[in-house]
């Protein structure tokens, strides 16, 4: 019988307790043992240690015991897990011990590589040929990487057997699309592909070539604007793909409407998720009819266009061109400006009994207070990791409407300005909270109604996307989340409260002592003041990305990275936002001329400084 993928994560579970369990009995069983004597980390058998071994991350394993003596440097370069390296924020000279000690001795062991920083690819792969030395590697994630680099990477890969399953994260704005996906798809054996970019508006050189370039590739997941214009051009280079997701697809200023697209048979897609932006239903009808024929789930967000609310049409559509469509998720925002048309009218369309029948149900929530716009949505039983959250309707529209599965939600986003009681909801599972918008209450009542929709003690990141944002609101919320690592500030209102007061209160110095916070990202204009308050509250910040004002770029600098006080001792990257490129060689000068690091790398990266040290 073929299990589901519950069943399986079910049972990696049991059978991670049962590890769990066996290697505390073993523990157990030496304490009671040696009872009369100080218990040591020797004493516990090479299995034990490889026991142990399976919950850290390769890097912890290195710092914590290959220097201990010969013993643990042999079970350290022994261990399964040194074939799984996941390098994340660490200094340089930790990361250039980690690489001469490990990485250059091992490159033929790893099957798994994560890179996090446009520094480290440059280290590990300094020419196209040394990516063949990781003849294992079945897993590479490169994040934060420039596309030069990456492409310099890539065009070898296809040489290595095993390498099934890519991810990357591209740095800067990126124009040559064209060959970053041509160079993916020659990869013989990938399966996987996640990839991430940035570009301006309209500005990026669309793929054409023939169907030669086909590519085994199964699940591609593209977040970066995607022109519809190259669209087909994509899947025909992907005969035997099963999972699409982009994030968006983007209508194409060049886009000739009476083009004809060639039918594609792709026979084994099943799962299309998609972002639309500035398609029209006219558009991406004429998708679904060509290449969406054989789709069992057909997943879609839209916005700003009230005929994808037409129940009829889609369901004309579904009928005769997607017979085989089991979940058909739709997430759909607008406004209706036109007095003849009623919004609930429209989406009560969706009440009919075709859509009874196929079990698939309904619900919206209103923006702000206007009942004439809304987001309408499918609901339950789809699972999602995302949820928007505006002002729910008391009443839904469907009287059939079932209770939302909120149990695989990991990522709250709350749009409205407060959260009324008579509409909270309660997501068990999430990890990273998003407010677009400063809460209309005040600081203590809108924690009391967050620890009612989430457990913030779960919470490890922490994302404001308003324009005003008080900081003691933070400092507030940090005293109830204190495992957050990650902050993603769109701003931080600073200039209005008295820093060296705010330093003295109770709250600062407790959260300032409790807090984990490594990386804080932080797009608002900062002085020196702002940045040692920073500083003082986030006593262990490892990452720094920041915009600085122009004038005390060099007093910050300079204050970062001093060595006659210890604020600091942690931070070891910098990035400072939207800055003019002399300060690139002004910030090498200044580094130099006060002996301020020894060790350090640093790049101009579309407007960017970046500093590793």
């Amino acid at each position: 019988m073929k299990r589901t993928k519950q069943q399986d994560n079910h049972l990696v579970q049991i059978s991670n307790n049962n590890r769990k369990q066996k290697l505390e009995n073993q523990i157990t069983s030496i304490n009671s043992t040696k009872s009369d004597r100080v218990y040591l980390l020797e004493d516990l058998a090479n299995e034990i240690h490889y026991e142990i071994f399976e919950y850290l991350d390769s890097y912890d394993i290195y710092k914590g015991f290959y220097k201990i003596n010969k013993r643990f440097q042999n079970l350290a370069i022994n261990s399964n897990v040194l074939t799984r390296m996941n390098i994340s924020t660490i200094s340089k000279s930790n990361f250039e011990d980690y690489y001469q000690n490990i990485l250059i001795a091992n490159p033929n062991r790893i099957k798994f590589l994560r890179l996090s920083n446009p520094f480290t690819t440059d280290i590990i792969f300094p020419s196209s040929r040394t990516i063949l030395n990781f003849t294992r590697l079945q897993i590479l994630i490169l994040d934060n990487v420039q596309i030069e680099h990456f492409i310099k990477v890539i065009r070898r890969s296809k040489e290595l057997p095993l390498l099934h399953s890519l991810t990357i994260s591209l740095i800067g704005y990126n124009r040559a699309l064209d060959l970053l996906f041509l160079n993916i798809f020659r990869l013989p054996k990938l399966k996987y592909c996640k990839i991430e970019y940035q570009t301006k508006v309209n500005d990026y050189e669309l793929f054409y070539s023939t169907r030669d370039d086909s590519s085994p590739m199964e699940c591609l997941i593209i977040n970066g604007q995607f022109p519809i214009k190259a669209f087909q051009n994509l899947l025909s280079h992907l005969p035997k793909l099963k999972h699409l997701s982009i994030n968006p697809i983007v209508f194409s200023p060049n886009y000739v409407e009476q083009e004809k697209l060639s039918h594609i048979q792709l026979k084994y897609l099943k799962h299309v998720s998609l972002k639309l932006n500035g398609i029209s239903f006219d558009q991406f009808e004429k998708i679904i009819k060509k290449f969406f024929y054989h789709i069992q789930l057909l997943r879609f967000t839209t916005r700003l266009n009230k005929d994808y609310l037409n129940a009829k049409r889609w369901q004309e559509v579904i009928i005769s061109h997607m017979p085989y469509l089991r979940i058909f998720d739709i997430n759909h925002e607008d406004w209706i400006t036109n007095k003849n048309l009623k919004y609930h009218d429209m989406i009560h369309q969706f009440n009919s009994s075709f859509w009874m029948e196929k079990r698939w149900f309904f619900t919206h929530q209103h923006l702000w207070s206007e009942s004439n716009s809304g987001v309408f949505y499918s609901t339950a039983p789809y699972r999602r990791k995302d949820y928007i959250y505006y002002r729910m309707s008391i009443n839904p529209i469907c009287s059939n409407i079932q209770k939302e599965n909120l149990n695989s939600v990991t990522h709250l986003c709350i749009a409205n300005k407060e959260v009324e009681h008579d509409c909270m909801i309660y997501f068990p599972n999430v990890k990273t909270l998003s407010i677009k918008n400063e809460f209309i209450k005040s600081s203590d009542s809108t924690i009391a109604t967050l620890q009612c929709m989430i457990p913030l003690k779960q919470l490890t990141k922490i994302v404001t996307e308003c324009c005003i944002f008080p900081i003691d609101n933070i400092i507030n919320l940090l005293c109830f989340t204190p495992n957050v690592h990650t902050l993603n500030l769109n701003s931080l209102l600073l200039y209005n409260i008295n820093k060296n007061s705010n330093k003295q209160n109770e709250i600062f110095q407790y959260v300032s002592e409790k807090n984990k916070v490594q990386t804080l990202v932080l797009y608002w204009k900062c002085s020196l003041s702002d940045v040692k308050f920073i500083v003082d509250l986030f006593p262990r910040l490892e990452y720094f990305k920041v915009e600085m004002n122009i004038k005390e770029i060099e007093q910050i600098i300079r204050f970062l990275l001093s060595k006659t006080h210890n604020k600091t001792q942690s931070l070891c990257y910098l990035c400072l936002l939207k800055i003019p490129k002399v300060f690139l060689k002004q910030t090498k000068i200044l580094i130099k001329s006060e002996n301020l690091l020894n060790n350090y790398s640093i790049k101009y990266i579309d407007n960017d400084l970046h500093l590793w040290w």
